[in-house]
């Protein structure tokens, strides 16, 4: 079986971590209410969200709201916490899921709101949930290389548009319990927004330490989740039996690039439900009381989840703790990155 990707950094750190909360709450229990008629329709239980997911609510935006509003209210937080000045960034990554159209790229509208400099180099990634680790990952690589000093790694998602809509579909009289379990898991996201800032470790010693990681890819599961702003429908078994088959294929090949079988100190792993989270840990050894949860808050909030879960658990590591971030994304992909506090 092939190995995975490995990917070492020299001199970056993480000056800031910055998460913003969407301020209207949406609790399971009214998504619930709403569909009540189509459950009883079909014999499913009334509290099936948090039964199977384990999340309790998640955050709307206000109408108007928009990911680009969301990503630069994040940036701007992880900027102003980071002390640096803003014409010292070279590099603007956004790596919302959410875009309410194909170009110009959000990244595009985050510089402009953040009024960063014309020289910082900006654009989109997109990974499905695998975005911000990504949008790490090249920002460090940019950053050994010695092209840039500061690099800003933003992220926006909502989720009411698209939740609307599900509900809307699933309300009519001909949804089966089949379309139900179809469009679960858009049932179960969030909104938003997360924002980093990495560094050079020789100029900030008091940042945390990006040490690196691993990528492992799964493509052949390309199709158990697909979707847009308007519907997504997903195999929520088969995905997660193959996104947890790949993270173990992952973790079983990183002991001779890392050494995270001895034990890390913290687990950011991607806020999915109970379920999954529980699972993981069983299946790679992890003390899940190493794992902090925000998903029966939150839901799963893509992309934005790892960041915000890490931003929100921040003050309860060490100095010199070592933090394991661990996503998968539909795709699928997985990758850990490590951070020493």
């Amino acid at each position: 079986m092939a190995a995975n990707s490995v990917l070492t950094h020299r001199n970056v750190g993480v000056l800031t971590v910055a998460a913003v909360a969407a301020p209207e709450i949406v609790t399971s229990a009214w998504i619930d209410q709403q569909l009540a008629e189509t459950y009883a329709r079909n014999g499913l239980s009334r509290n099936i969200l948090a039964d199977l997911a384990g999340i309790e609510a998640r955050r709307w935006w206000p109408e108007g709201v928009t990911f680009e509003q969301a990503a630069a209210h994040a940036g701007r937080k992880a900027l102003d916490e980071s002390g640096i000045d803003p014409e010292g960034v070279g590099m603007l990554i956004s790596t919302s899921v959410c875009k309410h159209h194909l170009e110009p790229s959000v990244a595009c509208v985050v510089h402009h709101e953040l009024s960063l400099p014309t020289s910082c180099l900006n654009f989109d990634v997109s990974n499905a949930c695998l975005g911000f680790i990504n949008g790490m990952q090249i920002a460090a690589a940019a950053i050994d290389a010695g092209s840039i000093d500061y690099a800003l790694v933003v992220d926006g998602e909502g989720s009411r548009h698209t939740q609307q809509a599900t509900i809307a579909r699933l309300q009519q009289p001909g949804a089966t319990s089949a379309d139900v379990f179809d469009e679960f898991a858009s049932l179960t996201l969030g909104s938003g927004a997360a924002a980093a800032v990495l560094c050079r470790m020789d100029k900030h010693p008091e940042a945390h330490r990006l040490i690196g990681g691993i990528a492992r890819g799964g493509t052949q599961h390309n199709a158990l989740c697909v979707g847009d702003l308007d519907q997504m429908r997903t195999d929520s078994h088969g995905l997660m039996l193959a996104g947890l088959d790949l993270a173990e294929a992952a973790w079983k090949h990183s002991g001779h690039d890392f050494d995270w079988e001895v034990g890390m100190d913290h687990y950011i792993v991607h806020q999915v439900s109970q379920r999954h989270t529980d699972l993981l840990c069983e299946r790679l050894g992890i003390d899940p009381d190493r794992c902090p949860r925000t998903f029966p808050h939150y839901g799963n909030v893509g992309p934005a989840a790892i960041p915000i879960t890490l931003a929100e658990h921040q003050d309860r590591i060490a100095p010199g703790e070592r933090v394991l971030c661990m996503g998968i994304g539909s795709g699928l992909n997985t990758s850990f990155t490590e951070i020493v506090w």
